[in-house]
């Protein structure tokens, strides 16, 4: 079976809209968010180059370097979260006859929710880290291709949100609290500042269009 990555659009936006439940949200956020990083990509490239912008091309370059490393992580976590939702479900199909059973089902899930809550909470870093990115892009960009940076925000920062949502779903159904606890307060740092941050980015691109 081919990775989600490998496949057309078309392909995938059927595979989104069928009753498999994957590929799902948080696979749809990493997604978003490599998006993003490669928008930022495309108007480092169309800037870098050009005499207009020669001053910002030391920054346009290091710009460029920062989006594709986020460009490439981000893809990587479409699989992974793809991998992690399936490694859950499996766990709920385990056998629950005994009370040995009971148990070894039980750690397995509650295994499987840990990994599904750390996935997104990284797709979650990434995003945040996109985010500061798109506002170099939108200061020093091509003006003929600002309005991609303002896209690329916007990319980021819903991709932020989803995959939050995945990280509140999974980490609610844990029984570790300490374990969960942290990885919310985490996420919180995180989010922190957030809707400002892409706001402000935003009204940047709008003011020079």
């Amino acid at each position: 079976m081919s990775e989600i990555k490998d496949k057309s659009v078309q392909a995938f936006i059927d595979e989104l809209a069928s009753k498999s439940p994957t590929p799902g949200g948080g696979s749809t956020a990493a997604i978003m968010g490599a998006q993003a990083a490669a928008l930022i990509s495309m108007v480092c490239n169309l800037t870098i180059g050009k005499p207009k912008y020669a001053e910002a091309e030391v920054e346009m370059r290091t710009l460029l370097e920062k989006s594709e490393a986020l460009r490439e992580l981000l893809t990587g976590m479409i699989k992974a979260d793809i991998d992690a939702f399936e490694r859950l479900m499996e766990t709920y199909g385990l056998p629950k006859d005994s009370d040995e059973e009971k148990s070894v089902r039980s750690d397995a899930i509650q295994t499987a929710l840990k990994e599904a809550t750390i996935i997104p909470l990284s797709c979650a870093h990434a995003c945040v880290e996109t985010i500061a990115l798109s506002r170099i892009a939108a200061d020093k960009g091509n003006l003929g291709v600002i309005s991609d940076a303002g896209v690329a925000v916007m990319a980021a920062y819903g991709a932020l949100k989803s995959a939050a949502l995945n990280v509140y779903i999974n980490a609610n159904n844990l029984k570790d609290r300490a374990f969960a606890d942290e990885k919310l307060a985490e996420l919180e740092i995180i989010l922190k500042g957030a809707d400002l941050a892409a706001e402000e980015v935003y009204q940047i691109v709008k003011d020079k269009l």
